[in-house]
């Protein structure tokens, strides 16, 4: 199977490998990076139709190289993603969020999202259902500081954030590459973590290779 990654950010492709490679090793793995499309939304402080157009092109290309289905690991896009699921339906792709959204659902209806990027706290939530309770946090200068390669200070920042949602049933990590401080977090905070890379894998592996699965739930 190959598996299309588009990343906005360059710190993605790291986290999800490393989440491919624990849980589903055999996939073939493809990547597209445009980080010029993270600073754009931060510069343009929202999606335009220019930006959904650009991911459709990222998109078509994946799936013209063979592959079986996409994930995108840019949490902020939400919009421009939708469009690209009708567009390529019925070919599996995958928000970011999705299947962590999915797993924090069934740990809890109080549910805290930690982010580092500030324009994923104004399109995930729209993703959550109504009838839970959702509090959200910023980790600032956690991405700064993983930007300039200071990796210690990314997941102490984000362990420190995480303390006002120590209240929660549950902690998703809305980065991609937030998923390295999972560790930090569940100490700091002494609750359930769930990380976008972990969660998409398994949901990825589950439509891809359901008969598989099954055998695997078997032995």
């Amino acid at each position: 199977m190959r598996i299309a990654l588009i990343h906005a950010l360059r710190h993605s492709p790291p986290p999800i490998e490393a989440a491919f490679r624990e849980l589903w090793p055999e996939a073939q793995l493809m990547n597209l990076l445009d980080d010029s499309l993270s600073a754009d939304l931060a510069r343009v402080g929202r999606l335009t139709p220019a930006m959904t157009d650009r991911f459709l092109t990222l998109s078509r290309y994946a799936k013209g190289t063979g592959a079986d289905a996409i994930l995108f690991t840019c949490s902020a896009f939400g919009p421009c993603i939708d469009a690209v699921v009708k567009e390529l339906a019925p070919m599996p792709v995958l928000k970011p969020n999705e299947a962590m959204i999915e797993e924090a659902l069934q740990a809890g209806t109080r549910i805290g999202l930690l982010a580092t990027f500030p324009g994923t706290l104004i399109s995930m939530p729209q993703e959550f259902p109504a009838n839970v309770t959702l509090i959200t946090q910023l980790a600032e200068g956690a991405l700064a500081a993983l930007d300039r390669g200071d990796t210690e200070q990314h997941d102490g920042r984000a362990a420190r954030a995480s303390l006002a949602l120590k209240d929660c049933d549950v902690i998703a990590l809305a980065q991609f590459s937030l998923a390295r401080a999972a560790p930090r977090v569940a100490v700091a905070t002494g609750r359930p973590v769930l990380t976008t890379p972990h969660s998409a894998v398994k949901k990825l592996k589950r439509l891809l290779l359901p008969q598989q699965i099954h055998i695997d739930a078997l032995v």
